[in-house]
Parts: C-alpha cells; sequence; structure tokens
C-alpha cells in the first residue's frame, strides 16, 4: 500500500497522474519533448511538471515562462497553476511575451516610442494595392493579407518570395511573384511611414533586437531560465527562431505536441520541428501520452480508424459509450433540419446545449445549421467571433457592476443582486425566443449570471466587489466563462476544445476533403482535421453528409473517403470511395486550335471555348439556357453582377463540354478552386438533368 504524501510536498503534485504523465512532471530539467495525443492530459502533465519542479527547488517560477498559441489557452494554464500553488509563472503567447519584451526593450535597443501594432493589415494593404494601381476587391485583400502573414512567418522577404511562388505554385488573388513581391515592399513602406507593424513584425522584430543586442539576449535569458512550449506541431519557422533567441545555449526546454493533430500547414506551421526536436537535443528525454481520458472507446476506436497510426494510437480510459452513427441527407438543408432535431432532442432530455456541438470543414455551412436551430427554438453560439471580454453587452455588464460596488450592502444573494442590476443591460429571466445576434447578447449576459452562482458557492460571503475583481482577472486571462447555447465552429475553430455530444457535418468529397485540396500532403492534412473533430466528442459522435447542394436537384456529391476505413463502425455506405481527382486534372492544357475548324485561336475568349468565333456551337441550347439563368439567378442572390459568377466564355465552355465531375469542372479555364467549391455541385447537377424531348444517340 502506498502511504499519501504529506500535504504541500513534492510527491503530493504527482499524485493522481498516470505513469506516462508522472514521467514528464518527476524529470522538471533538462531537454523533453511530448508527444501528447488527443485528450491524454498534456496540461495537466506539464503543469504538474512545472509546480513539482517549483516545490523541489529546481525551478524558480518567476523564471519559467510557458509559451501557448491562445490567451484561452494561457489562461488556463495560469488558472491551473494557481491551484497547483505556483502563481508566479509566466503564461503567454508567442506574441503576447514578444510584444511585452519588444515594449520594454524598445527604448534601449532602437530609441523612441515603439510602433503601435496593427489591429488588421487589410487597410494598410488596400493603400499599398492602391499605390500600384492594383484592383483588389475585399476578399482578394483577405487573400493578400493571409499570404503576407505566410510570407513573414516563413521568414521570406520581398526579394526571396518570387523564387518560392514559382516553386510551389502560388498565386494569391491572382498575382504573380513579382507582382505581389511589389505589394510586399509597398505594404512595408506603408506601415513604416505610419510608425506601425503587424502582429509578425512584432516576432520579426523581437528576433532582430535579440539577435544583434547580445545584451538584450542576455538580460532575457537571465529572465527565463526555463521555457514550455504548448502546441508544439503548430510552431512555425519565425516563432522557432524566436524560441532559438530565447533559449540560447541552455537545454531547460519542454515541447508538447502531437503531429496527428498538425492542421494550421497554411498558416507556415509545420510538425517537423517537433519531430526533429530529439534530434536537435541530444540527450532529451522522449514521453508518450496515448490514454484517452476524454472520449469514449468508441470514439477513440473511429478516431483511431480514420487516422491509421496517430497519436500512437489512443487508448480510451472512459466507460463504454453508444456508438458512433453516420447519417445521408439529399442536401444541405435537409442535413441542417435533421441535425437541429437530434440537437432539440438532445436538449430536452436535460443535455446542457453547452455540452453539445456542431462542427463544419468551411464557415459557409454555418448559415443553414444557425437557420435550422433557430427553428428548432435550439440557443447556439458561432465559435471564432469576438471574444467574450470584448463583445459590447459584456463590456457594458461589467461597467454596471462596477458602479453598483459602493451600493452593495450585502442584503442580497450575490446572483439574484446582479441579474437585478444585468435587468438593464438587457437580461430577462426567461431566454429570448429569438436567435442570431439577439440570442447570443441574452447568453453572454446569462454567462455573468451563472459566474456570480459559481462564486458564490466557493466564497458565500462574495459581493460585487469580489465579482468584478474576479472579471477583471479573467478579461486579463481571456478566461471566459461558459455560455449556454451550442457550439457552432470550424474543424479548424475546434481545436483544443470538447463537448459531450459533437456533430461533424458535411462529411463528404469537395468539403472533407475541400476541393482545394490537390496534393497528397494536402489530402492528409484535411484527414487530420476530421480527426481533430471527431476526438473533440467525450462521449457521443454524429455524422452526416449531403447528396446535393439545394434542395431540389440531383445529388452529385460522395461520401468522404475518409470514412471508408470506418465502414466496420459506420455500415457499409461509408466505404463508398470516389477516386481522387489528380492534380493533372485540375491544370488541363488551353487549346490553342479550334476544335471544329483547326484555325488558329487568337482570342482569350475562343480558347476557353476550344472553337472560334466563325464556328457554329456544339452545345445543347437548352442547356445553356439552364445555365445562364442559374447564373442569373446566383447573381442575383449575391447581388453581384452575372460574369463574377461565371464568364461568358466559362459558362459556354461548360455547356460544350459538358463535365461530369468535379475533375472535369476544374479543367476548364474559368472554374478555380473557390468557384468549384462554391458552384460545382449545382453545375453538375444542372449538366445531369435530362431535358424534356431530348433523344438519346
Amino acid at each position: 500500500m502506498v502511504s499519501a504524501a504529506a500535504p504541500g510536498s513534492p510527491e503530493e503534485v504527482l499524485q493522481d497522474l498516470d505513469p506516462e504523465q508522472r514521467e514528464v512532471a518527476a524529470h522538471p530539467l533538462g531537454p523533453m519533448v511530448v508527444l501528447a495525443g488527443a485528450g491524454t492530459g498534456k496540461t495537466r502533465a506539464i503543469t504538474h511538471r512545472i509546480a513539482y519542479g517549483v516545490r523541489t527547488g529546481a525551478l524558480q517560477a518567476p523564471r519559467v515562462l510557458a509559451v501557448t498559441f491562445t490567451a484561452r489557452a494561457a489562461g488556463e494554464m495560469r488558472t491551473r497553476l494557481r491551484s497547483l500553488g505556483v502563481p508566479g509563472v509566466q503564461a503567454r503567447t508567442f506574441h503576447a511575451a514578444a510584444l511585452r519584451q519588444l515594449h520594454f526593450f524598445w527604448p534601449q535597443a532602437v530609441g523612441g516610442p515603439p510602433p503601435e501594432v496593427l489591429a488588421h493589415k487589410a487597410p494598410a494593404i488596400a493603400e499599398a494595392a492602391g499605390r500600384l494601381r492594383l484592383g483588389l476587391d475585399r476578399t482578394e485583400l483577405r487573400d493578400v493579407a493571409a499570404e503576407v502573414e505566410w510570407a513573414k512567418v516563413s521568414l521570406l522577404t520581398a526579394e526571396d518570395y518570387p523564387r518560392v511562388a514559382r516553386e510551389q505554385d502560388r498565386r494569391p488573388a491572382g498575382l504573380d511573384g513579382t507582382a505581389f513581391a511589389r505589394l510586399m515592399q509597398t505594404y512595408q513602406e506603408v506601415t513604416a511611414e505610419r510608425h506601425v507593424i503587424d502582429f509578425e513584425d512584432v516576432l520579426l522584430l523581437m528576433v532582430g533586437v535579440l539577435a544583434e543586442h547580445p545584451q538584450v539576449a542576455q538580460a532575457v535569458r537571465q529572465q527565463y531560465r526555463h521555457f514550455v512550449v504548448d502546441e508544439y506541431q503548430d510552431v512555425n519557422p519565425l516563432q522557432q527562431q524566436l524560441l532559438d533567441l530565447w533559449v540560447g545555449e541552455r537545454e531547460d526546454v519542454c515541447v508538447v505536441g502531437d503531429p496527428a493533430q498538425t492542421i494550421y500547414s497554411f498558416t507556415g506551421a509545420s510538425a517537423d520541428h517537433l519531430r526533429g526536436f530529439a534530434a536537435r537535443h541530444p540527450g532529451a528525454r522522449t514521453v508518450h501520452l496515448v490514454r484517452n481520458y476524454r472520449s469514449t472507446p468508441q470514439v477513440v476506436h473511429l478516431a483511431n480508424l480514420v487516422l491509421p497510426g496517430g497519436s500512437g494510437r489512443l487508448r480510451s480510459q472512459q466507460d463504454p459509450g453508444p456508438e458512433p452513427r453516420l447519417t445521408a441527407y439529399p442536401d444541405d438543408e435537409a442535413e441542417a433540419r435533421g441535425v437541429a432535431s437530434a440537437v432539440r432532442e438532445i436538449v430536452d432530455g436535460g443535455v446542457p446545449p453547452a455540452s453539445v456541438a456542431v462542427l463544419f470543414r468551411t464557415n459557409a455551412q454555418s448559415e443553414a445549421v444557425e437557420s435550422a436551430l433557430s427553428q428548432a427554438g435550439v440557443p447556439y453560439l458561432v465559435r471564432g467571433g469576438e471574444r467574450f471580454f470584448s463583445r459590447t453587452e459584456v463590456r457594458q455588464a461589467v461597467l454596471l457592476l462596477r458602479g453598483q460596488v459602493r451600493g452593495d450592502d450585502g442584503g442580497m444573494p450575490l446572483g439574484d443582486r446582479v441579474r437585478d442590476v444585468l435587468g438593464g443591460a438587457g437580461w430577462t429571466q426567461e431566454p429570448l425566443s429569438r436567435g442570431g445576434a439577439t440570442r447570443e447578447r441574452w447568453e453572454s449576459l446569462q454567462a455573468l449570471c451563472h459566474l456570480a452562482d459559481d462564486l458564490a458557492k466557493v466564497e458565500p460571503s462574495a459581493g460585487l466587489r469580489e465579482l468584478v475583481t474576479e472579471l477583471d482577472r479573467r478579461a486579463s486571462e481571456q478566461h471566459a466563462p461558459a455560455v449556454q447555447g451550442v457550439t457552432l465552429a470550424s474543424l479548424h475553430a475546434a481545436k483544443g476544445l470538447e463537448w459531450d455530444t459533437v456533430f461533424v457535418v458535411g462529411c463528404s468529397e469537395g468539403l472533407l476533403p475541400i476541393s482545394m485540396a490537390d496534393s497528397a500532403e494536402r489530402v492528409e492534412e484535411e484527414r487530420r482535421l476530421l480527426y481533430v473533430g471527431l476526438t473533440r466528442a467525450r462521449r457521443e459522435l454524429r455524422l452526416s453528409w449531403a447528396a446535393g447542394r439545394g434542395a431540389g436537384g440531383r445529388g452529385t456529391r460522395k461520401i468522404s473517403r475518409f470514412l471508408a476505413p470506418a465502414a466496420s463502425v459506420l455500415g457499409a455506405s461509408a466505404a463508398s470511395t470516389p477516386r481522387p481527382r489528380s492534380r493533372a486534372s485540375r491544370s488541363a492544357p488551353v487549346p490553342r486550335v479550334c476544335r471544329v475548324c483547326g484555325t488558329e485561336l487568337a482570342a482569350a475568349a475562343e480558347r476557353k471555348v476550344g472553337r472560334c468565333s466563325d464556328c457554329p456551337p456544339s452545345y445543347d441550347e437548352a442547356t445553356f439556357e439552364r445555365l445562364r439563368a442559374w447564373r442569373l439567378q446566383t447573381a442575383t442572390d449575391a447581388k453581384v453582377p452575372a460574369f463574377v459568377v461565371f464568364t461568358d466564355a466559362t459558362l459556354t465552355a461548360i455547356a460544350e463540354r459538358r463535365p461530369g465531375s468535379h475533375g472535369d469542372l476544374a479543367g476548364i479555364s474559368g472554374v478555380g478552386p473557390r468557384k468549384l467549391d462554391l458552384y460545382g455541385d449545382e453545375v453538375l447537377s444542372i449538366l445531369a438533368e435530362e431535358v424534356p424531348g431530348e433523344v438519346s444517340q
């Protein structure tokens, strides 16, 4: 029988850890890489590692820097460390830590006040594009901003970019490498003139300061002696360079990550840093965490099937639960209604809405689900919007509560007092039946009420003063309270979260994997993305897909190839795996001569359809008119000119070639990945319809 450790002793920190977690925690010094599968308690392991190191005297809390990728994760880590009796550890994101250091060292390293950080790149990029006479719309500006970020975190200068763009076939907003390099350079000129920097510049400048000013590097390394980096598979080259400069020649660095959850390569992230850590740090201790404490054996088994070999094959430590389900629907609206009905049934059964999530590949899929949940009377919240404490209603509510502190005599229970005050901010006793932003506002205020109730349970004597103090602490740490409502989130936004019941919608080709995944590497990242979604479920997992996009149309979609290995669990229908589109089919050669008369084609519109203007069209008139009518309606609904959907030449080429698959359609000039994703299903559905009176030849 093992005797209990003395209260407050180092051994107490190691109690209740499994053998692998204990190995992480019991060795606080030296290099370590922790390969932590989904739900295996990695945050528990590394916070106990820090706490054990502090209690044994191996570490000093103020000399530890724990680096995370989100403010929420940093707040959660600080909260856990406080509960372990280690309140002085610095837990920050890469950007927050670098910005703090930059502000402190800028006067001595550069001189003068530090530049302000841009909240958004788009206005400065728009000005730069204007100087170069580039007409970029809002969507193109977002694409350019994302490419600027990628180039910077990949440590590419404007001089380097054209070569890399050619090698990787990168054409953001249709710009070639040279044009984009000029735009990058002009953007830097604009920000320099305004004395502002973007978030990537924060890291780049701090790297420069550390590399060029040895006294600054020495001061930082004197302050921080031990480093812990969470989600290390998401580190990009710029962050890795900053980490190397922070650490210097020392070896006290612990990295934690999971190659199976590498889903941000489009931002420059690479799991190579995680895989190569032991080689860069000879003698590093490697620990594998594979005991999953989050999900049932059924959920874990499905995840292991979808991603064979991922995370060293997770092993569930939970009691058995229901088998995952797969449901097929005729179209997206039917899928949304079916999911909403199932959610309504679950909530009516007593499950809190906050314990349920609906996950999807693209944000555009959210609209149909939102509408269906509203009609079903189910409260929901869309994740990925404003931070909780930045919401207008939350800021107003905190101001109201702060203003009532002096008048709080303790004569009313804290929860009742808060509800009385928040009545002036729009809170009502009964939930609002309306959905959307109105319901989200009510849910935000309701979350503050629940937080007051929770505080009163822990501290019965707490009043408004204590509540406001707690809210200030949580706001500084971005530790938001739980908000009641079904969560709607993209698979990317769901990473790091978990729910009792998870619905994954849109499990079809073109969405999972996304149609733009045109290489084996990108397809495998899409598989990992689905794996991340599956492992968010604690108990129940429901998958679904729709054969068609619009109601009444002929379904042309096929079930995702990623589900085929799980046919033994999900049923035989999951094994219907389509042949992946080859990259060659997406880059079909453009015809140079007329396919009818052989004349050389001079005009771009003629080359697009493969026929000169003197030869008669070979398309079916009825088919072309259906495509024209669809284009007009689509453009009208989107409030854009018809040519924005497809030009006449592209529409003619579609009618003449009558593509029968996404791959064939992608081979037509003018049908890029985005338009294929937006319109592919509808176009193929139109082409598949039989025309009345048409005679088969």
